[in-house]
């Protein structure tokens, strides 16, 4: 089948809203019998008559009913096709494709995303909006997927090659104690880092949770406490803090979460924060990427 051509095809929706071939004729400002052959040429090339004939107004026939519709929504999106594509390549339009830590949806994420999807999408009605694909994935993994291609933005945890990635501090907070609420400290107040002394707590694992497994024990680096269960997610950690299985050190932003069982007390002595970064490659040539982090600046700046 001969591939069909827009002329075919506005001739074709011409004739079917006129009923009459010369008055389509007119409308389209060209004489009749090419018209007529345009046509002609259109019913071999898709293999179904589109007109029934016989009857003084030119009618369409079931196949061509059905093909009318196709025809107008083709139309619709040649016209505009060209008008998206500059919506596209200037960042109003398409994906942009953001991995994100379990943590940082606690209270950073949501925000994040309603700002810039409210920034981006003031766009003229009918137009492609930017459309946000999240993933959530630790932070070497989100690494790995920006080095592929697979994902545009990582809300991730250092470290990263600053040679590879451009990046932007986007949120800071501090640590705090998870305790267990029957556990002997879990009262009210801040608690020194030193009172953590012989105590179980729940550690991150090295390897995927490396952020957090290096900032946690260069903090106890002089308390002398039991290690025990490696995780990677701070939820896993709060629930088995609940079952008594251990104390833990989270990101402050792990209270919302409201978990029974779970008493949380600020921490003396600990200067570290917990810092989270937009990070992107340098190569990127995603347009509407380019409008994220172009809104970035945008953010309140972090803690």
């Amino acid at each position: 089948m001969s591939m069909l051509s827009l002329e075919q095809v506005r001739g074709f929706v011409t004739v079917a809203e006129e009923g009459n071939f010369r008055r389509a004729a007119e409308r389209l400002r060209m004489t009749q019998p090419p018209l007529s052959r345009q046509i002609q040429k259109l019913e071999r090339d898709i293999g179904v008559e589109l007109f029934d004939r016989t009857q003084r107004q030119v009618q369409l026939t079931p196949a061509g009913e059905v093909f009318l519709t196709e025809a107008r929504r083709l139309l619709a999106l040649a016209g505009a096709a060209p008008g998206t594509a500059r919506l596209v390549a200037a960042g109003g339009a398409g994906t942009v494709r953001i991995g994100f830590t379990a943590a940082s949806g606690f209270g950073f994420l949501g925000p994040f995303l309603n700002h810039i999807e409210a920034s981006l999408n003031h766009v003229e009605a009918g137009l492609d909006r930017v459309e946000i694909v999240l993933r959530e994935m630790v932070s070497s993994d989100q690494f790995e997927n920006l080095r592929s291609g697979s994902l545009d933005l990582a809300l991730a945890r250092p470290p990263f090659d600053r040679t590879e990635f451009d990046s932007r501090l986007v949120h800071s907070e501090g640590l705090i104690l998870a305790v267990p609420e029957q556990h002997k400290l879990a009262e009210d107040g801040p608690l020194a880092i030193e009172e953590l002394g012989g105590e179980t707590l729940l550690v991150y694992a090295p390897g995927p949770a490396r952020y957090f497994a290096d900032l946690v024990s260069g903090i106890l680096a002089a308390v002398p406490y039991t290690a025990t269960h490696e995780l990677t997610q701070v939820h896993t950690m709060l629930a088995l803090v609940a079952a008594g299985r251990g104390l833990a050190l989270v990101p402050e932003t792990a209270t919302h979460l409201h978990p029974d069982g779970v008493r949380f007390r600020p921490l003396i002595g600990v200067e570290d924060p917990v810092v989270l970064h937009a990070i992107w490659r340098r190569d990127c040539a995603n347009p509407a990427l380019r409008r994220v982090i172009e809104l970035l600046e945008s953010l309140p700046p972090a803690p």
